[in-house]
């Protein structure tokens, strides 16, 4: 199972770690940072949307979210200076070894 999605909050993580537990599939959690300000927000202000009329929040907005840490063990990714390709690169090399049906595979991450 893969979700994207935005969770700031326990409550919102431990909902999808629960949708994969009872799918029966193993859960690899990711929290996706961008640590360099500037960076994070031009691409918060410049980004474009792809859904019509879909409200994106501004920089202040974003400042402004809920965030609650992460209490317990979880993937990071620091996406500042990279592009997404180098991102999902990260990503995969973090990542443990694939078993055989319950993780994707490199090529099916790729085409994310």
């Amino acid at each position: 199972m893969i979700a994207e999605s935005v969770n700031p909050v326990a409550i919102t993580r431990n909902a999808w770690r629960d949708v994969g537990a009872k799918a029966g599939v193993p859960a690899i959690e990711v929290e996706v940072i961008c640590s360099d300000p500037a960076e994070h927000r031009h691409r918060v202000i410049s980004r474009a949307i792809d859904i019509p009329d879909l409200p994106l929040p501004d920089w202040q907005q974003v400042l402004n979210r809920d965030y609650e840490p992460w209490d317990r063990d979880h993937v990071m990714v620091d996406t500042a200076g990279q592009d997404p390709q180098e991102s999902l690169t990260s990503l995969i090399r973090r990542l443990d070894p694939p078993s055989p049906g319950n993780r994707p595979d490199r090529e099916t991450l790729a085409g994310l």
